[in-house]
This record gives structure tokens, C-alpha cells and sequence, in this order.
């Protein structure tokens, strides 16, 4: 009798549970059952194989699963233009907007305070309210994986970095890199040009051609921008490639290895589905490897072969949280010791206060 009614109480919980379930996933299929309508702004083309491409991909790939209608407007400038093109969004009947450029902050802060029943999220941005959460990906570990590619393929030991601009986000990045390339090269030196802007090709064409000039050794070159000229030109010249925001390696066949990408419907699909559930929570939303914001693109057949078992193991521990790119000891480039062994950096440091370079970086001014 008594293991008779063990058995019962098993059943029981296992209906329960299971109803619980089929009941919540009711709930979910009630709510997309209603096309909801969303707003994008981009600050460049929705398909421009970069920047704007990485979040018009996932957005529509969370469209398809929450039925969602999605408005884009492409190529909106960082002043007030920003703020009627939401506006006209809000008018068309979007219940959420999404902004990709950390230019639009009080733009979007004003219309977000103007429409307290409007949920907005603003990707790079740092202030947030109660319709009004940010979020970014810890980007900066993929870079420390793609720096581990590029150390392992240099010949020479010199690396080219081209990047947008002087700034944390940036700069963390380019620290990243070089500390996945010395974690299997030692002898490596990173070599940044600073274009000054996101997507000016004339002015990144440019400074990637100074760059190789001032450093013709240089046989692997990363870049941070949203023009896609110094992969071109990398191409043109016979240098191994790692670009950046989504896989292009399909146009540049010859010398692209791999790129840091984003994979946004992990963030869009579950924080898009908990605002039609009425569970949207204030929050600066920062996501790292394990939530598969963030990847690595495939190896293309360019990559030595030495890279995978490396890349593999480091990734690894990223996404279980055993390891992660800035902990210590870490030097910066003029010797002194910035990151004490058995600490890592403060998320708001590595946010907002990333202004040196690791060793082995030298700045082209």
C-alpha cells in the first residue's frame, strides 16, 4: 500500500507539472496568436553585410517565431530626425521600438518618457528607464577567440587592426584580440589605426592602406568598423582576414578566416516575447557566450588547422563561466600592471573606463 501510494503522488506531481506546461505554452501561443507590430531603427542599411545586416537577420527571425510585423527605417541619422521617425513608428501602431546605434540615447530617452506604454530597447546604450532597457553582447570574447586564430596563422608575428574609434567598446576589443593572439604567440605586436568613424569606407580605405604601408610585415588584419574595405583590401593584397558582425566569407573566398558575429534573435525573441507577456524588466542587458548572443563564424578552409582544438577548449570555458578574457595578471603597453593576478576587471570599467591597451598593442597615430 504504502509504495502504491508513493507511486500515486509521483503521478500526480508529473500531471501537475505537465499541466503547468501545456498551460503555459497556451499562454505563449495566445499571445503571438496576435501580430504585434515593432519598430527598428537602423543607423545604416539593413542589408549592408555588417553592423545593420546582424540585427535585421535576427529580428526576423524573431518576427517568424512571435509573428511579429516589423518596421524598419534604415540610415537614420544620431540628431533629432531620430526622434519623429520613432514617433511616425509609435503613430503606425508599434508597441515596441528597437534602436542599434549608442548615438540615439537621448533621442530615444525623450520618446520613451513621452510613451510610458511603449517598450523600447536601445542597443550600446547605458541609460535605461521603466520602458527602456539596453543591451549589447560580450562581443569582446569572441574577439579573444578570433585573436587566438590570428596568432596561430601569422608568420610574421605582426597583426593589423583597423578600428572606428578611440573608445571603450573599441579598445576592448582590440585588448581582447591581442590577448587571445599572445595566449598562443607570445611574440606577437598588434598594430590599430583609428578611422574616427563607423562607416566612412573612403576614410577606412585609407588608413587601411597607411596601415599596411607603415607595417608591410603585417600578414593578418582584424577590423571594428562597419565598412567592409579593409576586408576588400586585405583580399586585394593577399592577407589573411577576420572581419567582423556577420560571416562574409563568401566574398572574400581567398583570405577570410573567420569573423566575431552576432546572432541577435537570442536576445530579441526572449525579451521581445517577455514585453507581450507583460514581464518587460528595466535592465542593462550585457550577454556573453553562453547565451548564444555572441558566436564565432565557421572556419573557412583558410585557417590553420592548429586553431580548432585551441578556439574549442578557450570557448569552452567562456561559456561556463570558468574563465573570461580580462583576468589577471594583464599588462598594459608601457609595462605597467593593470589587472593584479586572481582579479578581473569590473564589468563597469570594461564598459565605460577602457582608455589603455594591453601589451602588445602599439597605436598608429
Amino acid at each position: 500500500m504504502k509504495k502504491l501510494s508513493i507511486w500515486g503522488g509521483i503521478v500526480l506531481v508529473i500531471l501537475v507539472v505537465g499541466m503547468f506546461f501545456i498551460r503555459q505554452r497556451k499562454v505563449d501561443t495566445d499571445i503571438t496568436s496576435k501580430q504585434t507590430k515593432v519598430g527598428m531603427v537602423l543607423i545604416g542599411e539593413k542589408e549592408d553585410h555588417s553592423w545593420g545586416q546582424s540585427h535585421y537577420e535576427g529580428m526576423e527571425k524573431s518576427a517568424k517565431e512571435l509573428n511579429l510585423l516589423v518596421e524598419y527605417e534604415e540610415c537614420v541619422p544620431e540628431n533629432e530626425e531620430c526622434i519623429q521617425v520613432m514617433e511616425e513608428m509609435i503613430e503606425d501602431g508599434c508597441k515596441i521600438i528597437c534602436c542599434n546605434s549608442f548615438g540615439y540615447e537621448p533621442y530615444i530617452e525623450e520618446v520613451a518618457q513621452r510613451h510610458p506604454d511603449i517598450y523600447f530597447f536601445h542597443a550600446t546604450g547605458v541609460t535605461t528607464a521603466h520602458n527602456l532597457s539596453t543591451y549589447f553582447g560580450r562581443i569582446y570574447q569572441m574577439r579573444y577567440l578570433s585573436g587566438i586564430v590570428a596568432g596561430l596563422q601569422t608568420k610574421t608575428n605582426e597583426l593589423g587592426y583597423v578600428a572606428a574609434f578611440n573608445m571603450s567598446e573599441v579598445n576592448r576589443g582590440i585588448n581582447a584580440f591581442t590577448l587571445g593572439a599572445k595566449s598562443v604567440n607570445p611574440d606577437i605586436t598588434v598594430h590599430v589605426s583609428f578611422i574616427n568613424s563607423w562607416l566612412d569606407d573612403e576614410k577606412t580605405e585609407e588608413i587601411t592602406n597607411e596601415l599596411l604601408e607603415a607595417h608591410p610585415e603585417i600578414d593578418v588584419i582584424a577590423m571594428h568598423t562597419d565598412s567592409l574595405k579593409a576586408l576588400e583590401i586585405a583580399e586585394e593584397r593577399g592577407i589573411w582576414s577576420i572581419g567582423y558582425n556577420v560571416d562574409n566569407s563568401k566574398l572574400f573566398p581567398d583570405t577570410y578566416l573567420t569573423a566575431p558575429v552576432w546572432n541577435w534573435d537570442s536576445f530579441y525573441t526572449p525579451y521581445i516575447l517577455s514585453c507581450l507577456q507583460g514581464k518587460f524588466t528595466q535592465n542593462n542587458y550585457w550577454l556573453g557566450a553562453e547565451t548564444g548572443v555572441v558566436r564565432l563564424a565557421p572556419f573557412t578552409d583558410n585557417v590553420n588547422p592548429k586553431a580548432k582544438g585551441a578556439v574549442e577548449d578557450a570557448y569552452l570555458k567562456l561559456k561556463s563561466g570558468s574563465f573570461d578574457v580580462f583576468y589577471g595578471p594583464i599588462k598594459d603597453n608601457t609595462g605597467v600592471i593593470r589587472v593584479e593576478a586572481g582579479e578581473c576587471m569590473a564589468d563597469e570599467t570594461l564598459l565605460n573606463e577602457f582608455d589603455w591597451f594591453v601589451e602588445g598593442v602599439e597605436i598608429d597615430e
